[in-house]
């Protein structure tokens, strides 16, 4: 075999390698994409559940605004009927407005906040709270590094071959670093 061939051989077989492994590295990254926006979408879940038990426990306990309840109603509907990680993300951030809004409500409500089914379901809220922001840091975290690896050269080159796009940051809506306001007129 001539010299010329052994190198040219060798080049296809560095290049196939090099697409093959590549290939598949994006798609290992963009399952743990999926992966993390599963874990994202379960704590949501969880939160959606939990709302029901919670403004049926403090309905009675307390004379609301009617449109806050109607708000809350209306986001959890969103959440349920969102079919695509943008509406979700919307449907998301407005539930989460509307339950600063119901949270400030019941702090000035004194007898309450003394209920015991009104202190475990804000304590599974809380908790479950707390999962979201993490699991929504994690997800942000995963679709960093995916993003990385798709933007990268020349990994970029097989990237656009196949398909693979970067993703969306999980990011809040504009304002929601604003605390709500509770006009009780």
């Amino acid at each position: 075999m001539k010299r010329s061939t052994i190198i040219i051989i060798a080049v296809v077989v560095l290049l196939v390698g090099w697409v093959w492994s590549g290939y598949n590295g994006f798609i290992t990254a963009h399952e743990a994409v999926d992966g993390s926006w599963a874990q994202v979408e379960t704590q949501y879940q969880r939160r959606v559940d939990l709302i029901p038990n919670l403004v049926s426990s403090v309905k009675g306990a307390a004379e609301f605004e009617r449109g806050t309840f109607v708000e809350i109603t209306e986001a959890r509907t969103k959440w349920m009927n969102a079919g695509n990680r943008t509406e979700k993300v919307s449907a998301a951030n407005g539930m989460e407005g509307a339950l600063g809004r119901l949270m400030l409500t019941f702090e000035n409500y004194p007898t309450l906040q003394a209920t015991q089914a009104y202190r475990d379901l804000m304590t599974q809220l809380e908790g479950t709270e707390n999962r979201i922001a993490v699991s929504r840091r994690d997800y942000n975290d995963i679709v960093r590094i995916y993003n990385v690896r798709v933007k990268r050269f020349p990994a970029v080159l097989l990237a656009g071959a196949f398909g693979f796009a970067a993703e969306e940051f999980f990011a809040a809506e504009e304002g929601a670093e604003d605390a709500p306001e509770v006009n009780f007129e």
